[in-house]
């Protein structure tokens, strides 16, 4: 049972709270990265490269009409996926929502918890020097 006890304090610390929030965030965050990089950035200086790849040939003499064709411009596998990358970010706000009203929660009933612990028990009032006085004289009437 120590064990268990033991294993109770160390996920109710904070640290291990923060730790956990964290890690949770920080995959999210890696999602959004990915993303950005993946769907967008990458894309973008294919779409770069390929630009100028195109503008060289056609100063050259090889396909001059290719500038002028939109069509041209895309080029398999460089799609510029800006719905993919709001989708990470959506994710990201989601979890990073849920992972604030956990904590929230946690933080709330911790709070609770410590403040039923700082109570501390009544104690019976002090008694004056007249009841004091006035219980020694019954107890001393009750003898005789």
């Amino acid at each position: 049972m120590k064990f268990l006890d033991e294993f109770k304090e160390f996920i109710a610390k904070g640290n291990a709270m923060d730790m956990a929030v964290g890690v949770v965030v920080g995959g999210a965050f890696t999602a959004i990265v990915n993303s950005l990089v993946g769907d967008v950035i990458n894309p973008a200086i294919a779409l770069i490269t390929k630009f100028f790849k195109t503008e060289a040939a056609s100063v050259t003499g090889g396909a001059s009409d290719t500038l002028l064709s939109m069509t041209n411009w895309i080029i398999p596998g460089t799609e510029i996926k800006i719905g993919s990358f709001l989708g990470a970010i959506i994710n990201f706000l989601v979890i990073a929502f849920v992972i604030f009203c956990v904590v929230k929660a946690i933080n709330t009933m911790r709070d609770k918890i410590s403040k039923k612990e700082d109570i501390p028990a009544e104690t019976p009032p002090v008694p004056t020097q007249e009841a004091l006085l006035t219980e020694i004289r019954d107890l001393l009437k009750d003898k005789s």
